[in-house]
């Protein structure tokens, strides 16, 4: 593993609150606007309950992220940490999935930014798709200092926005009566909306693919994911519990702008303008995040000679991976091409999401067992026992969620076995030009 080496270039440029706001960022983004709805249809009530059960999975794997952040703290820590503790080989395929994911992502983020505004003023969808893309990139291209300001104006816009609909709804507009019966459709119900509710915390993990750029990475890294994945859990189970106050559990569930349509029962004609500010706000800070953690996964797989060099160059102003970063931009113009279809671009990023979450806690798992100077360099790690427990508890639970969704829409996972075919001929082909080099 080379990836070192690259990562002197980096600058410095992410502290405590920039790794907060990358992770709440990321995951404060679209699930909060639409998956409370059909959470509330399947389990009424108890979809409170649902999120939380759905937040254990990520809590598991959140300790996985902790302990290597604190560890070994890098760039592009999704392909870096299982190429070098599983394989060369998983950490590409790893990687290489993840182009599709984050594609997706990019296209998901865009495109529901892009519905909210039109609730305001008429956009075409697809020039303002680009838009919001390219202004993603110049705030990432210039420096990293720069990307991780803005995260934290958009995140505390958002989070004000937020707290006025919590306060608000909460002290004048709220009926305990609608959480009765708590449980409409048994525990069952609660136990079936737990996948609708996953997505609320993926992305909790974000700071690390820039670990390299964190000041003091091995403090700052575990304290950031505690604080991130805290605050996102309080965060939805405030603004569910309002919504479902307002509303009560079938208007709430049979709501396409759930959010929108709780505000406008006591926020009246100011509810679409702030809360339409709030959905671009929130997903706005996500498309941000999004490109400072895809470019430096292709900066690591550049790096260590998985991709061209060139997406291991940093440039000599800036210090950021002005190549990968260019890359990113043009791969989420490519993605405006795919299906608008939610369901389709949803499943398309969480299944290379959720084999990336079971990679890591299998390489925490074998930090812990066959690299004890790595563990007890970890500012943050628990007893090996427990370590190895809870690594491979999060790599159960991501492997059994990613068969999820299949009776959901097969297309995602066909998608994503054609694209690990098409990676098999580039690693192939990669090997060949390499050993004709040699010879």
């Amino acid at each position: 593993m080379t990836e070192r080496t690259g990562d002197v270039a980096l600058a410095k440029g992410i502290d405590l609150g920039g790794v907060v706001a990358m992770g709440l960022g990321t995951a404060v983004g679209v699930s909060i606007f639409s998956a409370i709805a059909p959470a509330a249809a399947i389990a009424g009530p108890a979809m409170l309950l649902s999120a939380l059960v759905a937040a254990l999975p990520m809590y598991l794997i959140a300790v996985s992220y902790a302990f290597l952040g604190s560890a070994l703290p890098v760039s592009g820590a999704s392909f870096a940490w299982p190429a070098r503790f599983l394989s060369p080989h998983w950490g590409f395929f790893i990687g290489w999935a993840r182009i599709l994911a984050n594609m997706g992502a990019m296209v998901v983020l865009a495109l529901v930014m892009v519905r909210y505004g039109s609730m305001l003023v008429p956009l075409p969808v697809k020039p303002t798709m680009f838009l919001a893309l390219l202004l993603a990139l110049l705030l990432n291209l210039f420096g990293v200092h720069i990307a991780a300001r803005a995260q934290k104006i958009l995140l505390v816009g958002m989070l004000i926005l937020f707290a006025i609909f919590v306060l608000w709804g909460g002290a004048t507009a709220m009926e305990l009566r609608h959480f009765e019966p708590m449980f409409p459709q048994g525990w069952h119900g609660m136990i079936a909306a737990t996948p609708l509710l996953m997505g609320l915390f993926f992305g909790i993990e974000a700071a690390t693919e820039a670990g390299a750029e964190v000041a003091d990475s091995r403090r700052t890294i575990p304290l950031g994911i505690a604080l991130s994945i805290g605050s996102a859990t309080l965060l939805y189970l405030a603004v569910g519990f309002v919504a479902l106050g307002v509303l009560g559990a079938p208007a709430l569930g049979a709501s396409q702008a759930p959010i929108l349509d709780a505000a406008k029962q006591f926020m009246g004609p100011i509810a679409t303008p702030l809360i339409v500010l709030a959905a671009v706000l929130s997903i706005g800070k996500s498309l941000n995040a999004m490109f400072a953690m895809f470019s430096r996964s292709l900066y690591a797989m550049g790096t260590a000679g998985m991709l061209p060099a060139a997406f291991a160059r940093v440039h000599p102003r800036w210090k950021t991976p002005h190549v990968a970063l260019l890359a990113v931009f043009a791969i989420g113009c490519a993605g405006l091409f795919l299906p608008m279809e939610l369901t389709f671009l949803f499943l398309a990023v969480n299944i290379p999401n959720l084999l990336k979450y079971a990679s890591i806690c299998l390489s925490a798992a074998r930090v812990t067992e066959r690299h004890p100077e790595i563990y007890a360099a970890a500012a943050f790690r628990l007893a090996p026992g427990p370590m190895r427990f809870v690594s491979y508890a999060g790599a159960l639970c991501a492997l059994v969620l990613i068969f999820v969704g299949f009776e959901a829409d097969w297309r995602p996972y066909a998608l994503l076995i054609g694209w690990l075919a098409i990676g098999c001929v580039f690693r192939w082909a990669g090997h060949y030009r390499t050993s004709i080099r040699t010879r």
